[in-house]
């Protein structure tokens, strides 16, 4: 009984933070297509463009660290509310600036940058909250429930909207991403509990101590350092393609921006078929099978669409990349779950982020700069393909089997306790 209870409790908890997760996904997913829209209308120039997609993640690699470890501090659920609240205020007045007519891409910069470190924090605390919400033994699922929140969120709606609106009227789309981001801080209310991780009356001074603590733990776990450099490389190499899109899109397969969306669309239907079957193909095989696997199939995807001049062969394509990196994102944030402890996992999950969000620009400037020396986005697109067949090559050679199923996080875990 009282098994059955808490597990209703837990339930009703996932189901808070999962409604808060799609609307504020939603809201993001309408403005991660207008924004690039609003920036092809006010240039064409690729390096500009791939200079917005950096921007958008350059905070992960400048914040993801002190997030991380106020994260362990502070109630994480009050965290998101507020910045979810600070997103709802910038893009609100982005949406003022494009009514006027007064926006430059310069300011779309701007607003990209803040709305990018209030990013970090929001997504970082539902990432770290969700042990908290579910406990340990319904990591997989509620992880991917958390990721097709943000594709159904992000692709399968809010690229359509996003598309469409700004199409008719380019202030609706901010307007619209406002009001989701609005609408995830209010729900939040619903999460009733504290969320601190632990009581401390440390002061701020210490902050500098809990992130080399952090850090040691870090270095110590093999297993997860292994896992950082793995998803660092995914993402990095994945984001050569990935800033280019909407050139590949719209210059290469000669698509108008209504259409763009619809070709989101098709990226969102294979990302809820990579949330809805990797938890059984990890049951049916291990995450290690699931992470190679899925990162092969990542690198098939964008060599195939580097070859093919087919709108309908790019956006199956695309499904086909969606559906492999969300399956690789479900098997990372089980295991980062399972083999962090919960106290440090603020902290762990900062320097995670740091290095595989942090990639993000790095890799859509390199992008960029490939477009520009190769002269077409599909190169690009095929070029990250096959380094993608390299990145899983070297998971194959870096992850032993069964390397970090339950059994071997458990253990992992408890050595690192041990020490």
């Amino acid at each position: 009984m009282a098994e059955s209870t808490a597990r209703g409790r837990s339930d009703r908890r996932l189901r808070w933070l999962l409604a808060s997760s799609a609307a504020s996904n939603l809201g993001d997913g309408i403005g991660k297509v207008a924004f690039p829209l609003l920036a092809v209308t006010l240039t064409r120039d690729p390096l500009l463009i791939a200079g917005l997609s950096a921007t958008q993640f350059l905070p992960w690699l400048l914040f993801a660290l002190p997030a991380g470890a106020l994260l362990d501090r502070v109630d994480r659920r009050r965290a998101m509310i507020l910045a979810n609240g600070v997103r709802a205020v910038v893009v609100g007045g982005t949406a003022a600036l494009v009514a006027s007519g007064g926006v430059t891409i310069w300011l779309v910069y701007a607003a990209a940058l803040l709305i990018g470190f209030a990013e970090v924090v929001a997504d970082s605390a539902a990432n770290v909250l969700i042990p908290a919400v579910v406990g340990k033994g319904s990591l997989d699922s509620a992880n991917s429930k958390l990721q097709a929140c943000e594709i159904v969120g992000q692709t399968f709606l809010g690229g359509p909207v996003g598309s469409a609106t700004f199409a008719l009227f380019a202030t609706f789309p901010f307007l619209l991403n406002s009001v989701g981001f609005a609408i995830a801080a209010v729900v939040l209310i619903g999460l009733a509990g504290s969320y601190r991780p632990r009581a401390t009356d440390q002061a701020p001074a210490a902050l500098r101590t809990e992130l080399a603590e952090g850090f040691r733990w870090l270095k110590q776990s093999r297993l997860v350092l292994r896992l950082v450099v793995i998803a660092g490389l995914i993402s990095l190499v994945s984001e050569l393609a990935q800033a280019q899109l909407v050139l590949y899109a719209i210059e290469y397969l000669r698509l108008s921006e209504a259409a763009f969306g619809l070709f989101a669309f098709v990226g969102g239907i294979g990302g809820l078929l990579g949330a809805a079957v990797a938890p059984r193909l990890v049951k049916v095989t291990s995450r290690r099978a699931v992470l190679l696997g899925g990162t092969a199939g990542c690198g098939a995807a964008f060599t195939g669409m580097g070859l093919t001049s087919s709108p309908v062969a790019g956006a199956a394509l695309f499904g086909l990349f969606a559906a492999a990196v969300v399956a690789v994102n479900i098997v990372l944030g089980t295991a980062r779950h399972t083999l962090v402890p919960g106290d440090l996992l603020g902290r762990v999950l900062g320097v995670w982020r740091t290095v595989v969000w942090g990639a993000i620009p790095i890799g859509a400037l390199l992008g960029g700069v490939l477009t520009h020396a190769l002269g077409s986005p599909a190169r690009t697109f095929l070029t990250s393909g096959l380094l993608l067949f390299g990145v899983a090559g070297f998971a194959f050679v870096s992850l032993r089997q069964g390397a970090f199923d339950d059994e071997s996080a458990t253990e992992e875990r408890v050595l690192h306790r041990d020490r």
